[in-house]
């Protein structure tokens, strides 16, 4: 790292919007090493790199809460993305799949590359190994820090491999013995993908006892449920029931569904004494794997091999349960070998293959060994409405749940935080610009137990960013999704400018956890 990038930096001209609420504050930002020192007006040069803020706002950096680059954080497209829009600090492990930990000859990294291909990619040197080995990979080889969940999934797989039913008491205690190892090695809490295989066929003991050992030790659970619109009040029920059992801290990953119905069970959980919180993105489509969309949970899903063998077969095919109602909203986003399908609707696929929608899925999936991605739109009772409310909820935090891969991803890797405060702060004012910073950072620190982020303050970690509030805004769409968000001017990352007159520096200053 150069002497120039390590040099203090002063923040001069701008208005605070410091995480910790009240009105904006005119004041200039001192940064020695990866903390600020001084805050207040008409600073001293004293030496520093100054950044001139020319009355711009000052924010914490911004912590995307649930996001997919545990392999793309590595890649520069990914990091341009993220810190174009003020990220500097990203929760990887999310959906209960990710590389570690995968004892030796478990396969469990091998099982999460191949189910999880279109939404985490391939880690370019990680192969197998624990939590801390995973960490080290992040290690100043990113413009991000990063922060990691057990990922509970990889753990039964491990334990378990593929088998969908419900662990034995040894097989329980192997996953607490996993989970505890990677909470050592600097996890900073569980994540559950309980519409995801193998983790759909867990049992509420078996949650039960992996929770309380995050209850122990203050760390959260963070849970993709088993259902979202409709199923979304049962679905959370679920966890509030874990919450009440064990007292683990409870986050609910990507939260969407009837407002009216879900804002109320969230208040009352609050006023119970449970400690709720949970993400959203400002966008109403949604994007995952194909398989979660067109195959059945009967399907030993965490077993590509078996699931294949059987989608061979005519019979096991004509009990698959039909998907009419879904297809028209179904778009391709990533597909190996298949790259003429990128970005087309899966409709139009099957026009293509003269196949029918159900034909041309099926066959996606079975010539690319179910490593395909697609995006979706939430079913017709999800509103523009109930996704305002609940992102103007006190425990809301914004989570992009980006993914990088193919032509067409979803735009909201590289718009969520841009698009929340261009549309929602600056014009439908559903937050205030000093009530941004907590729903994009400190909220989340708190939830993550970042006790040195989220707000701006001596002695507290040096990842700031500088925006622009009359032209900060997501420039990505669906059909243009890779375009980087304009608005946010300068980042620094543990004190180093990663970012600076709206152009990335070079410098890769990030830190596991």
């Amino acid at each position: 790292m150069s002497g120039e990038l390590t040099r203090p930096v002063l923040i001069r001209g701008g208005l605070l919007a410091d995480g910790v609420g009240g009105d904006l504050l005119r004041a200039e930002v001192r940064v020695a090493g990866d903390r600020v020192v001084e805050i207040g007006p008409d600073l001293q040069i004293q030496g520093a790199d100054v950044i001139d803020a020319g009355g711009q706002l000052v924010m914490p950096g911004f912590i995307d809460t649930h996001v997919h680059v545990d392999a793309l954080v590595l890649d520069p497209d990914a990091q341009a993305a993220m810190t174009h829009q003020g990220i500097t600090t990203a929760v990887l492990g999310q959906d209960g799949v990710s590389f570690a930990p995968s004892p030796p000859g478990s396969g469990a990294t091998e099982y999460a590359e191949r189910y999880f291909a279109a939404i985490n990619g391939t880690h370019p040197t990680f192969r197998g190994g624990g939590v801390g080995e995973l960490l080290a990979t992040y290690d100043g080889t990113t413009t991000l820090n990063t922060a990691y969940l057990v990922p509970h999934g990889t753990v039964r797989y491990a334990v378990m491999g593929s088998d969908d039913r419900s662990a034995s008491p040894d097989e329980v205690a192997a996953m607490v013995r996993l989970l505890e190892q990677g909470l050592d090695e600097g996890a900073c809490g569980m994540s559950t993908g309980l519409e995801y295989a193998p983790a759909l066929s867990a049992d509420r003991d078996e949650l039960v006892a992996l929770c309380r050992v995050l209850s122990s030790r203050g760390r959260p659970h963070v849970s993709h449920m088993r259902g979202y619109e409709d199923r979304a009040p049962g679905a959370l029920e679920e966890l509030l029931d874990l919450a009440r059992a064990t007292g683990v801290g409870t986050h609910v990953s990507h939260f969407h569904g009837p407002s009216e119905v879900l804002g109320p069970m969230v208040d009352a959980a609050l006023d119970e004494g449970l400690d709720v919180t949970f993400d959203s993105y400002p966008y109403l489509k949604g994007s995952s794997i194909l398989a979660l969309v067109a195959l059945p949970a009967w399907l030993p899903l965490a077993d590509a091999d078996r699931t294949l063998a059987m989608l061979q077969d005519p019979a096991v095919r004509a009990m698959l349960p039909p998907r009419d109602d879904e297809w028209p909203r179904v778009t391709v986003s990533w597909a190996p070998g298949f790259e003429w399908a990128e970005g087309l609707p899966l409709l139009g696929v099957a026009a293509r293959l003269a196949m029918s929608p159900t034909e041309a899925a099926l066959h996606l999936l079975v010539e690319t060994k179910l490593q395909v991605g697609c995006v979706f739109g939430f079913p017709p009772g999800a509103t523009e409405h109930s996704m305002r409310e609940l992102a103007q909820h006190p425990v809301h935090c914004a989570g992009s749940d980006g993914l990088y891969l193919g032509a067409r991803p979803h735009p909201r890797g590289w718009g969520t935080f841009a698009r929340y405060l261009g549309e929602h702060t600056r014009e439908l004012a559903d937050w205030s610009w000093p009530e941004a910073p907590a729903h994009l950072s400190t909220t989340a620190a708190r939830r993550f137990g970042f006790t040195d982020r989220g707000t701006v303050r001596p002695g507290g970690r040096a990842d700031l960013v500088l925006l622009d509030p009359a032209n900060v805004i997501d420039r990505a769409t669906y059909d243009e999704p890779r375009t980087l968000a304009t608005g946010v001017q300068a980042v620094l990352v543990n004190g180093v400018p990663v970012l600076r007159d709206g152009g990335l520096t070079g410098a890769l200053p990030g830190r596991p956890r």
